[in-house]
């Protein structure tokens, strides 16, 4: 019978591994974590889950892998993959060969240059265990600094501070959630940390990181010093393709792949988080998305194009964050808009719709208490798979429906 390889896994190769029996294959599967952990969700880890003491949110029991008959070894690293003569050897010595391969690896956390290694008072935050140091952390009375302005940072500076912990965020550039995030929202967001007691410092870089009297010290390059008993380091992640490129596969911010998530090398794909695809709703333009919903859906299209099905990457993108009460989510790439429209949801709820300079809607992104905004973020999400071109007086008008125009 045919083996089926994926390394990785977290939420796209688990996913993959169902998907592939879900969709018929019957051959083997052997599906290699390097944590000791059954995959589970990660989300939770910033988000509201951060706070529950207790196991991950498992994907899937240990028995819904032995029913489906996918062999999943954990606690083991892929080393080197060969794929001349189809081979993946894993960190205890064991050789697997493959028929076909999929590349799953993730994406780890960024370190910061010059940062103490092996610091108690330095952390990132990509595990459960990693999560799991935090929280001991987080306490009334410890001093919690951030350094990095964007999702994991902020979600973690508003969970620290549920928490009781006081907290400094550092981002070096103008302003928070530079990165895909409008400058409206940044800014709602910003008050409300602030609101909640969160020291937010923009447009400074840190010269020093280091240890002094058991705490950790960031010195600034106004010369100031913060003292803080814990530093998450939080400046992005970086895909992980060291197997891929010591095996000779192309590599292009990630793992690159063409639009049915095949690799350079034939018989292997890579998906989610270490690779870089082309995206035919923005012509093509190659991306890499680190996303919750991204890894699902294409851990789902690869094991669908592992049994040759060719699917192209067709899903527009989406990102959400919760922070507080509040809830932000985004559809769409908005680099490149020439133009935006605010639609008012109500309840300080809001939308800006993003259209490029011929009138296409080509992102929104939406912020509001709870789910206020979901059902129109996704149907905007319908209207740029549509690649629509809405009226903006329409896209502005709270009691014009969305639906309206997407019927249109």
């Amino acid at each position: 019978m045919a083996h089926y390889v994926i390394l990785g896994a977290g939420e796209c190769g688990a996913r993959a591994a169902f998907a592939l029996r879900e969709k018929g294959f019957a051959g083997e599967i052997t599906l290699v974590g390097a944590e000791p952990l059954l995959p589970y969700e990660r989300p939770p880890l910033s988000k509201a889950g951060f706070t529950d003491e207790s196991d991950p949110k498992f994907i899937a029991a240990a028995e819904k892998y032995i029913e489906n008959g996918i062999g999943l070894l954990t606690g083991l690293e892929a080393r080197n993959l060969d794929t001349a003569s189809r081979s993946v050897t894993l960190s205890d010595g064991t050789a697997l060969s493959y028929d076909k391969l999929l590349l799953a690896t993730g994406a780890a956390a960024r370190s910061f240059p010059g940062a103490p290694e092996g610091s108690r008072h330095t952390c990132s935050l990509r595990t459960h265990h990693d999560a799991a140091a935090l929280r001991d952390a987080m306490k009334p009375g410890r001093h919690i600094a951030i350094i990095g302005g964007g999702f994991i940072g902020l979600e973690l500076a508003a969970t620290a501070r549920l928490l009781g912990a006081e907290v400094t965020v550092i981002e070096g550039l103008e302003r928070v959630l530079k990165r895909g995030v409008p400058e409206e929202i940044a800014l709602l967001l910003t008050e409300r940390h602030r609101a909640e007691g969160v020291d937010i410092r923009c447009g400074v870089s840190i010269e020093a990181l280091v240890e002094e009297s058991g705490k950790a010290l960031i010195r600034l390059s106004t010369g100031e010093a913060i003292e803080a008993d814990l530093v998450l380091v939080g400046i992005g992640a970086r895909p992980n393709v060291e197997i891929a490129e010591r095996a000779g596969l192309a590599i292009d911010n990630g793992i690159a792949v063409d639009t049915y998530l095949q690799t350079s090398a034939p018989d292997v794909f890579a998906a989610g988080d270490c690779c870089s695809f082309p995206l035919s709703i923005y012509g093509g333009r190659r991306v890499r998305l680190e996303s919750w919903r991204n890894a699902q859906e294409q851990g789902t299209l690869a094991a669908a194009n592992m049994l040759g099905l060719n699917q192209a990457v067709s899903a527009v993108p989406w990102f959400w964050s919760d922070q507080y009460d509040m809830t932000l989510q985004i559809s769409g790439l908005a680099e490149g808009a020439a133009t935006h429209q605010r639609r008012e949801l109500g309840a300080g709820a809001f939308i800006l719709f993003h259209l490029d300079a011929d009138g296409r809607l080509i992102a929104a992104s939406g912020i509001g208490p709870g789910n206020t905004v979901a059902r129109d973020i996704r149907l905007a999400e319908m209207l740029i798979a549509a690649r629509a071109h809405p009226n903006p007086a329409a896209l502005a008008a709270s009691d014009i429906k969305l639906k309206s125009l997407l019927a249109a």
